[in-house]
């Protein structure tokens, strides 16, 4: 079974959703031939590279708040995360573009990398003062991650490496009818949408494995059909 997500390095509940569907898929039973992919989506994909704001800054003018209700935002944000386990920030954060981060992750996926980079990823950019958009600081996470530093380099030094990856998941987003992240799709059958606690996932995850469909084996053989007709099979073939 195959389950697909698509999140944003920037945003705080695709940090917490994938703490939680990874606790879901943790008791599910056949959790070994569970395949994850994780897939790109930009919440702010017309920020001009490098220009970055302050979070609490960015969620004020974003929502028409005052500082101080941003700043309850966060750490409402932060309580759910820390129950969780995961660290978080209320203060200091950036936000930016992240279209980088998204092609440097295509690279991972490619190395077989990929999920080792987006845990690095999360916890630099909600529980470290590290900036996951300064490309100094991505070199140093694809290394802790186990990619070759002139290799995450030389992407992030193209503008066209990885890209179309990048925005093919997107608009595959798009057709699924995901316009928020975090986004899971099991199986290409059931979607859910947000952080949901661990306990929907798990339940999903029962019910889209339930719901597989049947793998055919063997290749073409002799049948019956409802209506009773039934192949005669040829000589030297299959009875």
């Amino acid at each position: 079974m195959r389950v697909e997500i698509w999140s944003d390095i920037a945003c705080p509940w695709c940090y917490i959703g994938k703490a939680r569907f990874e606790k879901g898929l943790a008791g599910f039973a056949h959790r070994d031939q569970v395949e994850v992919v994780h897939r790109s989506f930009e919440l702010d994909p017309g920020r001009a590279k490098g220009d970055t704001a302050q979070v609490i800054d960015m969620l004020a003018q974003k929502y028409g708040r005052t500082r101080e209700e941003a700043q309850s935002m966060e750490a409402n944000v932060a309580a759910n995360a820390q129950a969780e386990g995961l660290g978080y920030l209320t203060e200091g954060r950036d936000h930016g573009n992240t279209f980088d981060i998204h092609r440097l992750l295509h690279l991972a996926k490619a190395r077989g990398r990929q999920d080792e980079l987006l845990n690095l990823a999360y916890r630099a950019n909600f529980a470290e003062e590290r900036s996951v958009y300064d490309s100094g600081v991505l070199v140093e996470l694809a290394v802790e991650a186990g990619l070759d530093a002139d290799e995450a380099r030389a992407v992030l030094a193209d503008p066209e490496a990885y890209a179309d990856e990048v925005r093919a998941d997107e608009r595959e987003a798009s057709e699924l009818g995901a316009n928020a992240v975090p986004f899971f799709v099991l199986d290409r059958r059931y979607g859910i949408s947000g952080g949901q606690p661990a306990e929907v996932f798990a339940q999903a995850l029962e019910q889209a494995w339930k719901d597989r469909p049947l793998t055919a084996i063997g290749g073409d053989a002799a049948v019956c059909d409802a209506d009773g007709a039934c192949e005669v099979p040829q000589a030297g073939g299959n009875a």
